[in-house]
């Protein structure tokens, strides 16, 4: 019977003055960070918190997510994490279908965190102090943290689903716990002398578990960014020496084509991970040539813990592939009647192991759904080699059929990546009469760059067969992304008067009123999508998706 949150005390144990968390000139020691999740859990028993409740966090990166984390483990309760940006009718149904008692609410965002809580029946307290300081005065650090069974729930996680509500995915002590040490001694090889970086939203899996826990278990440092920008990145990078940086294609993306780049200290780098989308080669590429640093793609989703494979650093490394499954996890493709499916064709990813979450939350026929035979179904679509490495071909929804023909959307992006003027790029599937769909494709450009959609669309028709190339091609500013910067296909929208032409007439290319980047995409390649863009095309983020960290912190919050 072992909490997950037994991670920290062991660390506090081995080295109480190590730097745990920092966020820019703040540093918060593992002896003050256990210190303050102890009070914390002190807080939660004094208003009656009891041993399963649930309680939200809706915080951005900042040193108060990590104590509050942990608090809520060591009280015995269950951690509903939340998006900051979440608008009050959000807040009130991932309250009220998790049935959390309190919300811990960031002051930024408290107004909304609030009018939800009222909504669900549920208390908030506002978090003003980036390390919760106030809100834990006079509350004792000495009560002993509380057991866990390994099939205990420690964090039920909302997925953001294409569908629907989203669905609250139940991830264990055990889960969790093992996730973060195969992330830490197999994956990432991360030591006490590490510092990883800390962009992506602990809110999210991949923060919460690669990140946070990760660099809790090895008692290494995580250096926080509350927001991603890439000019703020690279100079954390130099500053801090930062040794090890996680994050998704997008971001990699941004700091790669961003003018500091060419100036910025990265030799302290070694080791890059990537994640939560499959990453263009090209930019994989560049990246490494520019910065000297391996780039090693991984994959997993919220229900999986999330790390399922990896490009493990023993073996040799696949671009492009996302590795082979990691120790104590199973992998298979499958058909949609469960069959298996050969070496070298399209199948589902479907996986079995520790990783995987106990069920959705109250949710029982969308578990059944889910895992129907004890293999949970992912809605990824790969292909799987002779020496068992995966590569992700699409989203299972997300696959184009024109005119009984299978158009995969990555190989198309892949392919406009070779381009030299495109910076980011989302191929989605446009209703047609005929055809069933049309393939379209939205594009912005690197900073500074020049290309017309013409100009593109011949582009990428010299390169794949004649049913494959976008018939529709418009440039926008940038694209919309959710909160760890991950490009949202389905936020994706043509101009509006392309929809003639998705109807049966011709071809069309526009370049909707964009030649170049702004400084919006010279300035975040994670950021949500602004109103020129909504103009140009793409419809913008909403509440739960826009942004890689939080809007409107305040200057205690790096920008």
């Amino acid at each position: 019977m072992t909490s997950l949150s037994s991670i920290l005390d062991l660390s506090a144990a081995r080295q109480p003055d190590h730097a745990a968390i920092r966020l820019d000139e703040k540093s918060i020691s593992y002896q003050q960070l256990s210190s303050a999740a102890r009070r914390l859990a002190s807080l939660l028993t004094s208003r009656d918190v009891r041993r399963g409740d649930r309680v939200g966090l809706m915080m951005p990166n900042i040193p108060a997510f990590p104590v509050a984390f942990y608090g809520t483990l060591m009280a015995g309760a269950v951690v509903v994490p939340m998006n900051p940006l979440l608008k009050s009718r959000e807040v009130a149904y991932y309250l009220g279908d998790s049935g959390a008692r309190l919300l811990f609410a960031w002051r930024d965002f408290a107004g909304e965190a609030a009018e939800g809580a009222v909504d669900a029946g549920a208390d908030v307290i506002q978090v003003d102090d980036v390390d919760l300081s106030s809100v834990l005065a006079g509350h004792s650090a000495e009560a002993a943290p509380a057991d866990a069974d390994d099939t205990d729930d420690a964090v039920i996680l909302y997925t953001s689903g294409t569908t629907g509500q989203p669905k609250g995915a139940q991830l264990t002590h055990g889960g969790l716990t093992r996730n973060a040490q195969l992330t830490a001694e197999t994956l990432l090889q991360n030591r006490a002398g590490d510092v990883m970086m800390g962009c992506l939203p602990l809110f999210h899996v991949f923060g919460l578990t690669c990140g946070l826990n990760a660099a809790v278990m090895a008692g290494s440092t995580l250096t926080l960014l509350p927001r991603f920008a890439p000019a703020k990145a690279l100079e954390i990078i130099e500053r801090d020496k930062v040794t090890i940086f996680e994050g998704v294609p997008t971001m990699y993306a941004g700091m790669l084509h961003h003018p500091a780049a060419d100036s910025a200290d990265t030799a302290s780098l070694r080791l890059c991970v990537s994640g939560g989308a499959a990453m263009p080669v090209e930019i994989l590429r560049g990246f490494e040539q520019k910065f000297g640093c391996m780039i090693l793609e991984g994959y997993g989703l919220s229900e999986t813990s999330p790390v399922a494979s990896f490009n493990h650093p023993h073996m040799p490394r696949k671009a492009g592939s996302i590795g082979t499954p990691v120790e104590g996890v199973e992998m298979r493709l499958v058909t949609d009647a469960s069959d298996h499916v050969p070496i070298g064709e399209v199948g589902e990813i479907a996986i079995r192991g520790h990783n995987v979450m106990k069920g959705y939350w109250g949710k029982p026929e969308a578990t059944a759904e889910a895992i129907p035979d004890g293999w949970f179904r992912t809605g990824d679509l790969a292909r799987v080699d002779e020496d068992g490495y995966y590569f992700i071909v699409d989203r299972k929804k997300e696959m184009i059929i024109r005119g009984g023909y299978n158009v995969y959307p990555r190989e198309i992006e892949e392919a406009l990546h070779e381009h030299p003027a495109v910076a980011e790029v989302a191929v989605i599937g446009i209703p047609h009469a005929e055809l069933g769909e049309e393939v379209g494709a939205a594009v912005a450009l690197k900073p500074g760059a020049s290309a017309t959609a013409a100009e593109l669309q011949k582009f990428i028709k010299d390169r794949v067969a004649a049913y494959k190339y976008p018939r529709h091609v418009w440039l926008v500013l940038s694209l919309p992304k959710g909160p760890t910067g991950k490009i949202l296909r389905r936020e994706v929208r043509p101009p509006e008067h392309s929809d003639a032409a998705a109807h049966g007439s011709s071809p069309e290319v526009t370049d909707a009123g964009v030649r170049g980047s702004s400084p919006e995409v010279t300035d975040a390649g994670v950021r949500g999508s602004s109103p020129e863009v909504t103009d140009a095309g793409v419809r913008g983020s909403s509440p739960e998706v826009a942004d890689a960290g939080v809007r409107g912190s305040s200057p205690e919050v790096a920008q």
